[in-house]
């Protein structure tokens, strides 16, 4: 038997890696858009063949996590990405580039249908280890921007790459070494935690797929676009790629203490309770960001990151309280394929907004499919309580 607290803290790390992994490109492009001698609206397409392979390739990790071994799954996270991270700091031509990005988004599926699902089976409170695994993959895209920022200002953008790949291998060893194989088979399956009337399970389901396909796209949007924007929109405070990365990180630290405090509040009150206020703080804060420049833009900022952060948190939690241990892995890979195969779709969304009409179309763009998360809250059955969920 392993240890709870040592494969949450795994877990937990990959839960970085796999976020941090995956926005070095979006913070790394403004560098590297110079040196390849490219334009950020020409060398952003690049990185959406990755995205789009972090949802597709969840429903056959998701199945693998299931059916053969989550333990082995996450192992060949930690080595795979690590692995593709350092190729990408090798590349010399666009094809490369797009190749070693393809890589790391192929490995980086991996994580979500199978550590949230471990995380789910060995939680105590599931509420609240959801918030904590919400806060580490909240700082990776937090130190994604400061570390590559500091990195590629200083030593290169290619060491920005090659670095944190070494790191992630050597966590990947660490975890072989620590973390055994647990054989489910013949045992008693957890059931799931929470439950509504059978007749009201479709709105359930209606409900997750609109939030994940409006939340999931914003979320990768926001994410990708926000070191350019604030590059842009900055202006008047820094121009240095280092203090941007400083700022950013600092903006997404209040989207992790949100993650916190909205897992700690599933474990009191239903997802209805929860979800329905704070689907309500996405649409208007981005549609005010629009036309904001330097700290207004700073404290709007923080109110995207934090509903966005939170929605993302309720929208794990739905998964885990209303799925049995059988088939979580694959419930989680089906909603991070629509999810991410979405947000796949939104990085070449911004570089089409971003020539159409700078940041305020695509702020606008994003502001009003928000609406529909709200439209989610609301179809949401009421659950019902049962002595297990109590």
């Amino acid at each position: 038997m392993n240890s709870p607290s040592r494969v949450i803290s795994f877990v937990n790390a990959g839960h970085f890696i796999d976020h941090y992994s995956m926005l070095i490109f979006a913070a790394a492009v403004i560098i590297m858009g110079p040196a390849l001698g490219m334009a950020y609206s020409e060398l952003l397409p690049y990185a959406t063949p990755g995205f789009v392979a972090f949802g597709a390739g969840s429903l056959l990790t998701g199945w693998l996590g299931d059916r053969w071994s989550r333990r082995h799954m996450m192992l060949i996270f930690f080595v795979g990405i690590g692995a593709s991270m350092i190729s990408v700091g090798f590349v010399q031509t666009p094809a490369q580039l797009g190749t070693a990005l393809l890589a790391i988004g192929i490995f980086a599926s991996i994580y979500h249908p199978v550590g949230t699902a471990m995380i789910v089976s060995y939680a105590d409170r599931l509420g609240r280890e959801m918030g904590i695994n919400g806060v580490w993959g909240n700082l990776g895209v937090a130190s994604s921007a400061l570390v590559t920022g500091v990195i590629g200002q200083y030593l290169g953008w290619r060491l920005a790459f090659i670095i944190p790949g070494i790191v992630t291998i050597l966590i990947g060893v660490a975890f072989a070494m620590m973390v055994v194989h647990e054989d489910r088979k013949g045992s008693k399956q957890a059931a799931a935690q929470a439950r509504v009337a059978k007749q009201d399970m479709w709105r359930v389901v209606l409900s997750l797929l609109i939030v994940v396909i409006a939340i999931s796209t914003t979320f990768n949007a926001v994410t990708v676009a926000l070191p350019k924007l604030f590059a842009e929109r900055l202006a008047d405070l820094t121009k240095s790629p280092a203090l941007l990365g400083v700022i950013a990180a600092c903006v997404y630290v209040f989207g992790a203490m949100t993650q916190y405090t909205i897992g700690r509040l599933l474990d009191r009150y239903s997802l209805k309770t929860v979800a329905l206020p704070l689907s309500f703080m996405l649409a208007p804060f981005l549609y005010l960001a629009a036309s904001l420049n330097n700290l207004p833009l700073i404290v709007v900022s923080i109110g995207i990151v934090m509903g966005a952060f939170g929605q993302v948190t309720v929208n794990d939690a739905m998964v885990g309280k209303y799925t049995t241990e059988e088939w979580r892995s694959r419930a989680y890979a089906v909603r991070y394929f629509v999810g991410f195969t979405a947000a796949g779709a939104s990085v070449g969304l911004v570089a089409w907004l971003y020539e159409q009409g700078g940041f305020v179309t695509m702020l606008h763009a994003f502001a009003g499919l928000c609406l529909l998360a709200i439209a989610a809250a609301i179809i949401l059955p009421r659950e019902i309580r049962t002595p297990q969920a109590a």
